[in-house]
């Protein structure tokens, strides 16, 4: 049996931050009685991650002070999101095929990379989503979630706040560049661009049509 038969009822959505990936397989779930692997699922991943294999994802789970977190620099925040990304992929590849035997339609918000996609998900199974890749620089404090707030709490914090959000922001602009935004937008994968005047029902179907459901 080859990949792309083994995840056959698996649709899979990449992109930049802001786009609206996690709010789409909450909905699509939701309206085709399927399962929501949201963002960060991998989290679940019920074995004790080991530091030798997955240095970058337990990289926060050992730290002692999570000051060195804000003070690196923009190069070391980038090196490691990419290696986080490595690793989701790793751990996402080990538990999809247990919730996809499940027999439902799984809709992922996914880690796994654009090669491996095109290797493992059936056409028209990968649907990318892009916003400017500024709004997640100006926008990341904006959001509620507890992570977000402590890390901002952590930049008040330091001896010169203006200079660690400074720093902190230019690993963002690294993170969030224009060209990852071109290797998504070239893929080849169907594409839905971020449109504030677009209700999440219209996105939704425009989503179904990508996905062929």
């Amino acid at each position: 049996m080859s990949d792309k038969t083994y995840f056959e009822n698996a649709y899979f959505i990449i992109g930049t931050a802001y786009a609206g990936k996690s709010t789409m397989v909450k909905e699509l779930a939701k309206r085709h009685s399927g399962i929501a692997c949201e963002e960060n699922y991998h989290d679940n991943y019920p074995e004790t991650l080991d530091a030798g294999e997955f240095p970058c994802l337990t990289y926060t789970r050992d730290l002692e002070d999570w000051h060195n977190f804000i003070r690196r620099s923009p190069q070391e925040y980038k090196a490691w999101i990419d290696g986080v990304k490595k690793e989701c992929e790793i751990l996402e590849l080990r538990m999809l095929p247990e919730i996809c035997n499940q027999g439902k339609t799984v809709f992922v918000d996914t880690n796994i990379s654009i090669a491996t996609l095109k290797r493992i998900a059936p056409e028209n199974h990968t649907l990318v989503m892009l916003a400017d890749p500024m709004i997640s620089v100006r926008r990341f404090f904006e959001r509620p979630d507890p992570e977000k707030q402590f890390l901002y709490k952590l930049i008040l914090d330091e001896p010169d706040p203006e200079y660690a959000m400074q720093n902190y922001r230019k690993g963002l602009e690294l993170i969030n560049s224009k060209e990852t935004y071109d290797e998504f937008l070239n893929s080849g994968f169907t594409t839905i661009l971020r449109d504030e005047n677009r209700t999440i029902e219209e996105t939704v179907a425009l989503a179904e049509k990508a996905f062929r459901l």
